[in-house]
């Protein structure tokens, strides 16, 4: 007989640069960004519990962009702190922050982006301003099932973490990677993990994404979620206690490398139940695929994220 059941949403990258920011300019010189969720807030919503990859800073106005240039491997991604509370609204109650922008704007941006989804109320895991905070785990309790959430990435586009503060970013480190999982499986019903890896615009994980995975499920964990790729990649339910997507591809996002697909990726549903006798399964899971589109409104261009076939 199940006592609880729960719907936890979760989609990928939520990559809010470029184009995206200057069609949420309003003329007084701030921004408004929920039009761009306006069509998925509902379902979004609609979960007890909703996930997201932050990837991008709140750095705020910085003109320190030359120097950190040099150190990154990619673009800096720094977007308004309007777009904060427009997650909120949205419905987001977590916000991955372990991925490969994170350290964009070094450890400055890294903090004052802890900072300002602190003020509007939104969980956040995988990035630190504390060696305390490092150590303390991400638990959500909803309808009695306690679910902790971990998060990792595989890389920082080779910027180097302060020597005196290594704990500011969860990297992948095998061994530090199960020992977080074995002490938060004495505190949870539910692990849930977001790993931020692969390989960029594949649509299939790589040998080293498969062996994370399989490590990860053999020492507990229960849910695993995939970003970077850019693109989706397959999902796998393994038994009734076990699921990975692989990359859940970018949920917003301008047209990269040309590749239309990294516009599109879905809002991922997984039900989760747990019964008289304490156990916990999943009982089943749903994907709504999404677009970004760009279209021309009141003489002006906006950008949405639009829900395909969703009931």
């Amino acid at each position: 007989m199940t006592l609880a059941e729960i719907q936890i949403a979760a989609v990928g990258d939520l990559m809010v640069k470029r184009y995206i920011i200057s069609d949420a300019k309003l003329p007084n010189g701030r921004y408004s960004f929920d039009s761009l969720f306006t069509k998925v807030t509902p379902y979004l919503k609609r979960a007890d519990l909703t996930i997201g990859n932050l990837e991008t800073t709140f750095a705020g106005r910085t003109r320190k962009k030359r120097d950190i240039f040099r150190k990154s491997r990619g673009p800096l991604f720094n977007c308004p702190d309007e777009l904060a509370p427009a997650l909120k609204r949205a419905g987001f109650d977590v916000l991955i922050t372990a991925n490969n922008h994170c350290m964009d704007y070094g450890a400055a941006g890294l903090f004052r982006t802890l900072r300002i989804l602190n003020q509007n109320g939104i969980d956040h895991t995988g990035t630190f301003n504390s060696l305390e905070a490092s150590k303390e785990y991400l638990v959500k309790e909803i309808k009695g099932i306690k679910i902790g959430i971990l998060s990792y990435t595989t890389g920082v586009n080779g910027i180097a973490l302060p020597k005196s503060k290594p704990w500011m970013v969860n990297l992948v480190q095998i061994k530090n990677l199960l020992q977080d999982i074995h002490n938060l499986k004495k505190k949870v019903d539910l692990v849930i993990i977001y790993m931020h890896f692969g390989k960029e615009y594949s649509h299939t994980p790589d040998l080293r994404q498969k062996q994370i995975v399989n490590l990860l499920f053999k020492h507990g964990a229960n849910i695993i979620l995939g970003s970077h790729p850019h693109v989706l990649q397959p999902s796998v339910q393994r038994g009734k206690k076990q699921f990975v997507i692989y990359s859940l591809g970018n949920f917003i996002s301008t047209k990269l490398k040309n590749n239309p697909h990294t516009q599109r990726s879905v809002i991922l549903n997984i039900t989760v139940k747990k019964d008289e006798e304490g156990k916990i399964s999943i009982k089943s899971y749903r994907c709504i695929p999404t677009l970004v589109q760009r279209k021309l409104k009141n003489d002006r261009k906006a950008t949405e994220v639009i829900p395909i076939r969703a009931k």
